[in-house]
């Protein structure tokens, strides 16, 4: 027999002789008070407003309730919050903690002009989805899709905000180019399979430089793994060149990254590169003593051991000319294990073993970039469009950018100044609250057994050290 439960309590299994008993009666009462200090995070940066800023908003001003700028912040808030989905935004948008959030001036929603909509401060997903489905060029008989993004601002702002966030230039950076699989399940545009992930997916390509995101572009999977990066990293070279001109800059990628196209133009712009070098008989003809070296001391020790040498190498018909390569001849347990990496960089400023251990393998740690971008929903690319699907791309990225932000203002030289977003979300973001709205004040009650009150605190401070210039 199916249990009937009352609507106006809940009893669950007694505490010794206490009842336990639930109600819905709390009032107003959010789980994501530590949204605000995401808000102060964008106090200080301006990053949802200059997204927002990207967009062009072709409706009647007359007949707007929420502006694209409020829509904005609602969306990236919500998925640094941790809602990936549009339908949330149907419950969502009754959240008053939320409408605080997205700077909505009444976020009781009473004074909404429907009757209907009155205690609904926020828009709903129907609202919210012609940021992703509006096209490029908005027709004059469209009477709904009328908010449309400018990709290209988008592109220069990702960049713009990394220039922002030094406070003078650095004398060298690194830039990591790597690709990953956006896994499909429907009848996307630019579908297709591929064979090494084994699935239909997209397949989008991320810059970074450090934390921060340089660039996000989505792509159909049906392409090199490179295509398209010369084009990317000229146009970010030289937007960071513009305001750094002295900086060095390095490109650091797998070897699906190692082609002619790339370096070629990185040697004629002045770029240094770091790329690994797929590896084939006449590579690894090259290290035949140096394999038989690590061989032995790894039998004499039972450790693994690295030999690396370096020398000279053209292919037979794809490169343009001879470059230096790294070979790291190891032998492992389960047996040889040779890499291979083609550099600009010279043996006077970095000896063969040290550019391998120091600077190439430290590309792996883009990976834990890309899972973040994962964290913020960044595969949630189920719209039927392209352009659509890179818009919600945006998105996240955008979301990314802000978690990035709180962590690099808020967190330093706290627990969580290397935490990954999820970690973020988890402990300083998702805290209950109860939420009183007067005239004068908006009233946010954290919760009493919140455990992590001194790093909040912590945060806080932190965060408000620093000059807001809105």
């Amino acid at each position: 027999m199916q249990t009937q439960c009352n609507q106006e309590s809940l009893e669950f299994h007694p505490l010794n002789q206490r009842q336990v008993v639930g109600r819905f009666d709390g009032g107003e009462i959010t789980t994501d008070a530590g949204g605000l200090l995401l808000r102060e995070v964008e106090q200080r940066t301006g990053i949802i407003a200059r997204f927002a800023g990207c967009f062009r908003d072709h409706r009647a001003a007359g007949q707007v309730e929420h502006t694209a700028r409020e829509l904005v912040a609602q969306r990236i808030y919500a998925l640094a919050l941790g809602y990936e989905d549009l339908n949330d935004h149907d419950q969502l948008r009754r959240d008053p903690l939320l409408a605080v959030l997205a700077e909505k001036p009444d976020p009781t929603g009473e004074s909404r002009a429907r009757e209907r909509d009155r205690g609904k401060a926020l828009a709903g997903k129907s609202t919210l989805n012609r940021l992703e489905l509006t096209a490029a060029v908005v027709k004059s008989e469209e009477r709904y899709k009328k908010i449309a993004l400018e990709m290209e601002a988008v592109d220069r702002l990702l960049v713009e905000i990394f220039l922002e966030a030094h406070a003078t230039p650095p004398a060298e950076i690194v830039l990591d180019l790597d690709a990953t699989d956006d896994p499909l399940h429907g009848q996307q545009e630019g579908r297709f399979f591929h064979g090494y992930y084994g699935c239909y997916c997209y397949l989008p390509l991320y810059v970074f430089c450090g934390d921060h995101l340089l660039c996000a572009r989505l792509r159909p999977s049906n392409i090199d793994a490179s295509a398209g990066c010369v084009e990317e990293a000229a146009r970010i070279v030289a937007e960071i060149r513009q305001a750094w001109p002295e900086v060095r800059i390095t490109l650091r990628g797998d070897s699906g990254f190692c082609r002619e196209e790339l370096m070629a133009w990185c040697e004629q712009e002045g770029v240094d590169y770091v790329l690994g070098l797929a590896k084939n008989e006449r590579l690894k003809q090259e290290i035949v003593e140096e394999q038989e070296q690590a061989a032995a001391e790894f039998q004499a020790t039972g450790q693994p051991a690295r030999v690396f040498k370096e020398f000279f190498y053209q292919t037979r018909e794809s490169w343009s000319r001879a470059r230096r390569v790294i070979a790291k001849a190891e032998h492992l347990e389960k047996g040889s294990n040779p890499r291979f990496v083609v550099t600009s960089l010279g043996p006077e400023a970095w000896e063969a073993r040290r550019l391998y251990e120091e600077l190439y393998c430290a590309r792996g740690e883009m990976e834990n970039r890309i899972k973040e971008q994962l964290m913020l929903f960044a595969d949630r690319t189920s719209t039927a469009l392209l352009r659509s699907n890179q818009i919600r791309l945006y998105f996240s990225s955008m979301g990314y950018t802000l978690m990035e932000a709180l962590r690099r203002l808020g967190l330093k030289q706290t627990d969580l100044a290397q935490a990954q977003a999820a970690t973020i979300r988890l402990k300083l973001l998702k805290i209950g609250a109860l939420i009183r709205i007067t005239v004068r004040k908006v009233w946010v009650s954290l919760a009493g057994g919140y455990p992590y009150a001194e790093l909040f605190a912590q945060t806080y401070a932190q965060l408000r050290a620093f000059p807001s210039p809105c």
